[in-house]
């Protein structure tokens, strides 16, 4: 069964191998992705041929890490939200290690707040929907999210959410709205805390 959990241990450059070794020490601290669902993040990115990825929930830049390495490959551009302006302090120092050519846009403040003002730019024509959402922030703002989210994503974008099993109580309103919406595929995936994958029709 370990080997079947194994993802590749020098599957990027060794300073950014270091620095993920290193955020993998403090994962519980602040509740960053495990290795293996990091890895499927950064695989369906590439395979989805995402340009334009954005991120709810930036914590010290693990999932970012592997988000850029993947648009490192796509050419795309990140926009990352983060509610505590140290967390995402540290989580751009690494993001300039480890991905130093890819674009960034951080964004610091409430994530209900900053994706309202990020829509009413996407509906001025100031700039383009989303191909790719990952969200993993307050569970408990999941269905908020969504709310937003659902008006700036592309047609066969992807919104993949964290922590579905491990705080299904919290996400569940989240979870039954993308279930009925038949404008979406949906489908909860058992890797890592739970993950749910959804598809725009």
């Amino acid at each position: 069964m370990d080997e079947i959990k194994k993802v590749n241990e020098l599957y990027f450059d060794k300073t950014t191998e270091n620095i993920l070794k290193e955020l993998e020490k403090t994962r519980c601290e602040f509740w960053n992705l495990d290795r293996q669902s990091a890895n499927f993040l950064n695989t369906l990115i590439k395979i989805n041929n995402s340009k334009n990825v954005l991120e709810i929930g930036t914590s010290n830049g693990y999932s970012g890490i592997w988000i850029l390495k993947a648009l490192a490959e796509t050419k795309g551009k990140l926009t990352t939200i983060e509610f505590w302006e140290k967390r995402q302090s540290c989580a751009r120092k690494n993001f300039e290690l480890c991905a130093p050519d890819v674009k960034v846009e951080p964004k610091i403040g409430s994530a209900i707040v900053v994706l309202e003002d990020i829509l009413d730019e996407i509906n001025k024509g100031k700039r383009e929907k989303f191909d790719f959402v990952f969200i993993d922030a307050n569970k408990k703002e999941y269905i908020s999210y969504f709310n937003l989210i659902d008006k700036m994503l592309v047609k066969n974008g992807i919104i993949l959410a964290d922590n579905i099993l491990s705080h299904y109580e919290k996400v569940q309103d989240y979870v039954n709205t993308l279930f009925e919406n038949e404008n979406y595929q949906s489908q909860i995936l058992d890797l890592g805390a739970g993950m749910m994958l959804s598809r725009r029709n």
